[in-house]
């Protein structure tokens, strides 16, 4: 399977459950692979036959700036629920960092791997 990523997308967003983070915004670090097979959109060249990055981007940082999630754990399996439902991905494997979490860590951070359900 062939695979679209995205590395080290740099949101600002409401999460945690410390006091401060439930104020201040701080950098969310996501890193995507999308599993697709992108065959036809290499014969069209259309990039209506595959998964634009940009709007997968843009759909995530949409959601991260709207959110104000407790956990990583939510905000992460939120994120691959809409990839899943809104994109035609057969699996993705997010990773969502917070780099000022811990201030002995250069970051912190949780990974996740999901498949779309079968039709």
């Amino acid at each position: 399977m062939d695979k679209i990523f995205i590395t080290d997308l740099q949101v600002e967003g409401i999460l945690g459950v410390n006091p401060e983070e439930r104020i201040q915004t701080q950098p969310i670090v996501v890193n995507v692979v999308l599993f697709v097979d992108t065959r036809l959109s290499a014969e069209t060249q259309k990039i209506n036959d595959t998964v634009s990055y940009s709007a997968v981007a843009k759909r995530i940082r949409r959601h991260i700036v709207a959110s104000s999630d407790f956990l990583i754990e939510k905000l992460i399996n939120d994120l691959a629920q809409v990839i899943l439902t809104e994109f035609a991905v057969e699996r993705v494997i997010l990773r969502v960092e917070k780099p000022q979490a811990v201030a002995a860590a250069r970051t912190v951070g949780v990974e996740i791997d999901r498949t779309a359900p079968a039709p």
